[in-house]
């Protein structure tokens, strides 16, 4: 299922097993991209912002809320959830009550 919203589209996690990080990365890899983890502890915030580059982001394990105010959606995203964000579109981030781990890339033009 994707969602196409104020052009950020969300891919759900379709495979049969959970996702791990070796997983996701290689298919990151497989896309030319550079992926880092982060994680963050229960219900960590992450202020409205926008960046110079396209950013792809998976949950490797928690949740993760992408809010968007320009378009007022929420997204919420689980282990294995990608999301794409067009560079220059505000949004904020709020970690589930268990913490995440994701891992990140930015999508830079050729």
């Amino acid at each position: 299922m994707n969602i196409k919203q104020a052009s950020v589209r969300l891919t759900r996690w379709h495979g049969g097993q959970h996702p791990t990080f070796s997983t996701i990365t290689r298919e990151m890899k497989k896309e030319g991209l550079r992926p880092y983890m982060w994680e963050n502890t229960p219900n960590q915030r992450y202020g409205v912002r926008s960046h110079g580059y396209h950013k792809v982001l998976y949950v490797i394990e928690g949740q993760v809320e992408i809010t968007l105010p320009d378009s007022n959606q929420r997204m919420n995203l689980r282990a294995g959830d990608r999301v794409d964000i067009p560079a220059g579109v505000r949004h904020g981030t709020i970690i589930g009550a268990t913490g995440a781990k994701c891992v990140e890339a930015a999508l830079v033009s050729r």
